[in-house]
């Protein structure tokens, strides 16, 4: 009972998440402090992309992206397989999902992959780990251009773009100069970075919960609870569920039908599976504005938790047994 529930049991940094959405529930920011603390958040979000450049090795790059066939898998099954299984869950917007839920279930299937953490339960399941920085960082990159570009044709009007070549513009100078700023500075910070790993992973975290708190403020302050049933909160979480429950088998039979060795097979497994809440929350706020901003967010909160507890059981599996088939 004691090792299924430290399986199960949250991590510390979901518990902090829900910990700040229950402070911006009650405490939201408003008027002058609301203002400072969005133009904080947006520094606060420059930097971490910067720091997410300096980290990415130049030399991973290099030797991934010669495995152009595992590379193209992972991103069709990132950028095609999930918007269309998005677009299945229509029949319930404006029935058991509001329209702002639905947008953030739609929201959450056009961003791309995680970095962090594809990365070490591919590590952890002894999976193909170069290949899975490349296609994670690449993922990530291409996010910034096709996410904006997914959710037009996905939600239309409804997703609250009216113009995506501006909403482009926007994720580039807010997220992708700082990435590409930070990678070219490697060479003379690369050494810095390394040692401060442990305490810059807390600053990613940290980033992520001043964004959320900004955006569920801002979202109670125009009635975020109000306006949202409590049905439709748990439909969201079996959404999730079910999204990821569908994603992986799937995943998991097209990499063995195109051929892929083993290792290969459980990096695209756990890459092609992954959304990223590192890049999603960042987005969200250049994306989106007003009070759907805090709704529109928690699909993909609630699908970063989903997925941690079950890639990590898999994950465990692989690398107690090495004989298992990763499908």
């Amino acid at each position: 009972m004691t090792r299924w529930w430290s399986r199960l049991r949250p991590d510390n940094f979901t518990l902090a998440l829900l910990g700040t959405v229950l402070l911006a529930s009650f405490l939201p920011m408003h008027g002058p402090a609301a203002m400072v603390l969005d133009d904080v958040t947006d520094v606060a979000i420059a930097a971490l992309f910067f720091l997410h450049g300096a980290r990415l090795p130049r030399e991973s790059i290099v030797g991934g992206l010669l495995h152009w066939r595992l590379h193209l898998t992972i991103l069709a099954c990132t950028f095609a397989l999930f918007p269309l299984l998005g677009l299945a869950f229509k029949p319930l917007d404006g029935w058991l999902l509001t329209p702002e839920l639905y947008i953030g279930v739609l929201f959450l299937c056009a961003l791309p992959s995680t970095v962090q953490s594809s990365i070490a339960f591919t590590s952890l399941a002894r999976g193909n780990v170069p290949a899975a920085v490349v296609s994670a960082s690449l993922s990530s990159i291409l996010g910034v251009f096709l996410t904006p570009l997914l959710l037009t044709v996905l939600a239309g009007a409804q997703g609250g773009m009216h113009n995506p070549g501006q909403a482009i513009l926007s994720i580039m100078l807010q997220l992708l100069v700082p990435f590409v700023a930070g990678h070219l500075l490697r060479p003379w910070i690369a050494r810095w970075v390394e040692r401060q790993r442990a305490l810059l992973r807390y600053t990613d975290q940290g980033t992520i919960l001043l964004v959320v708190y900004s955006a569920f403020g801002e979202a109670v302050n125009e009635g975020l609870w109000s306006k949202t049933p409590v049905l439709s909160l748990l439909t969201v979480a079996v959404v999730a569920a079910v999204l990821l429950g569908i994603a992986m088998p799937i995943i998991a039979f097209l990499s063995r039908r195109l051929g892929f060795n083993r290792e290969d097979r459980i990096t695209i497994l756990f890459c092609g599976s992954k959304k990223s809440l590192a890049t999603g929350v960042p987005m969200a706020k250049v994306l989106f504005a007003g009070g759907s901003l805090g709704a529109i967010v928690l699909p993909i909160m609630i699908y970063h938790q989903i997925q941690l507890i079950v890639c990590a059981v898999i994950a465990q599996r692989f690398a107690r047994d090495p004989g298992m088939p990763s499908t």
